[in-house]
């Protein structure tokens, strides 16, 4: 292994227009030295905008519609506590973890470690070089699992960029050793079909259950073949993760046709994604129930047998949703929140021209119980506030806040900043606090924002793509309750019952 030693108030709503020798892993520790991300796992370029677009974004600054470049903005009842810039890591950072004293970011070129014991004063505990988009993370114990979503040359963490073409390329699950934080070490790795795009645990005492969520097959692709109409279930053993592998590949959407049982696209329904996957699933294992979001359909599971998971219920929005990117539970387990990324998370679609309905949540109620559970639409939400046409955003990331006898959830819009909502009412929900920056540029569409949003022992965490780890705190007496709850560990897409 190699060592290096490394506000003001938003004045109102606007509306702008329209294998043994190859695990190596680099720890990099503040300093110096640069990380370099390999250039076939680089995000999206930034994209032109219209020289109207450019004018009505400055217009929108001037006016005070908008913050102004890279300001701050934020509801009285949210304070921004702190901010950790990226630094080795130079890529886009993702997802986030929690344990104990410490928060796991993700990055396209591999993820960092904080202590957090003090949330106003965050400090890097490593920086782990391992490129592999898009780096999705998440911890259980010892172990930490990250998603390799671009095809590599090897599973190592010095890998390269390989055509997905070519047999000899690898896509997959990475698992570290965390019992020493200062020094993560590389144990396992198990390559899954199609890759990794998004992960999800199922942890029992003995074995780490591992959902791996991956999409779009080839028939040119000899690892990502068509009909890819399920996900694969990878077993780790906890006290030999080395043992890690592929226990099945549940088929979710069974059908005659040769791309499987799942949502068409168009040309049958214009403008939705065709479903050849899973985006993300959330386990509840309390109540052995999951949802996953999956690219043209939301689908309802039990998970009583982690290794088969059998579908209860299936919808799909062809009117409103594009792709079905994430889901949450409520705390009763009688709602789930599905978010549609539409335009890919790269788009600016918070703007008068889309609309309330598009690139929002769905809420539905879970009405019946077990396997005559069904799902039934109730309303959908938007953050409120319209944002300039050089801002990627739309409905991301997102937590529970737990308080009793209220749905209470944080959640990531990209450049839409941070916004907290009130799901109680199904069918009215509504925005009680806010937080975001200005657009991070006004000549061109930038991919910037908050990844994710997560609230964790009195805090939100944002994981934003540019601009490092924010640390925020709420005081709302709608919240507040919420403080007294501590976890010992917090992946959002295994919720937990934080009151059990």
């Amino acid at each position: 292994m190699i060592l290096l030693n490394v506000s003001r108030t938003r004045r109102r709503r606007l509306g702008v227009a329209a294998a043994a020798g190859g695990l190596l892993a680099a720890l990099l520790t503040a300093g110096p030295a640069a990380a370099i991300p390999d250039p076939g796992d680089s995000p999206a370029a930034p994209k032109d905008v219209s020289r109207s677009d450019q004018a009505e974004a400055r217009a929108a600054i001037k006016g005070g519609d908008i913050p102004g470049q890279d300001e701050i903005v934020h509801s009285a009842n949210i304070t921004h506590v702190a901010n950790i810039p990226k630094d080795v890591l130079s890529g886009f950072n993702t997802d986030l973890a929690f344990q104990g004293k410490y928060a796991f970011a993700g990055n396209y070129d591999g993820f960092r470690i904080f202590d957090i014991s003090n949330p106003k004063k965050p400090k890097t505990v490593a920086q782990v070089l391992c490129p592999g988009s898009q780096n999705d993370i998440s911890v259980s114990g010892n172990l930490l699992f990250l998603s390799t979503d671009s095809s590599r040359s090897d599973s190592s963490c010095n890998s390269t960029t390989q055509p997905a073409t070519e047999k000899s390329s690898w896509e997959g699950m990475k698992v570290f050793d965390i019992s020493d934080k200062r020094n993560p070490r590389y144990v396992a790795a198990v390559e899954t079909a199609c890759g990794s795009h998004t992960h999800t645990l199922v942890p029992d005492r003995k074995n780490v259950y591992v959902y791996v969520s991956s999409y779009s097959p080839n028939a040119a692709y000899p690892d990502c073949q068509p009909p890819h109409d399920g996900i694969s279930v990878i077993k780790v053993p906890r006290k030999a993760p080395q043992k890690a592998a592929v226990v099945g590949f549940p088929v979710l959407f069974p059908g005659e046709s040769p791309d499987g049982g799942g949502n068409p696209g168009a040309p049958t329904n214009p403008g939705v994604s065709k479903t050849t996957g899973c985006h993300d699933i959330t386990v509840l294992p309390s109540k052995d129930l999951a949802a996953g979001a999956c690219m043209g359909d939301g689908i309802l599971f039990s998970i009583k047998n982690p290794e088969r998971p059998k579908v209860i219920d299936r919808v799909q929005d062809n009117v409103n949703f594009a792709f079905w990117h994430s889901a949450t539970f409520n705390q009763k387990a009688n709602k789930v929140v599905f978010t549609d990324e539409l335009g890919g998370g790269g788009a600016a679609t918070c703007n008068a021209e889309i609309g309330p309905n598009r690139g929002a949540d769905g809420i539905y109620d879970i009405v019946g119980k077990g396997d005559r559970s069904k799902l039934v639409f109730r309303s959908y939400f938007k953050i409120p506030r319209h944002q300039a046409d050089t801002e990627n955003c739309v409905a991301h990331n997102g937590s529970l806040i737990p308080v009793r006898g209220r749905d209470l959830m944080v959640q990531a819009w990209y450049q839409g900043g941070i916004s907290v909502w009130d799901f109680t009412n199904s069918k009215k929900p509504k925005e009680i606090a806010y937080f975001e920056r200005g657009p991070l540029s006004t000549d061109q569409l930038d991919v910037a924002g908050s990844w994710s949003a997560y609230y964790y022992n009195g805090y939100i965490y944002s994981n934003d793509i540019a601009k490092g780890l924010d640390v925020l705190k709420i005081d709302d007496k709608r919240t507040d309750q919420a403080r007294k709850v501590h976890m010992q560990e917090l992946n959002v897409q295994t919720q937990p019952d934080y009151f059990d």
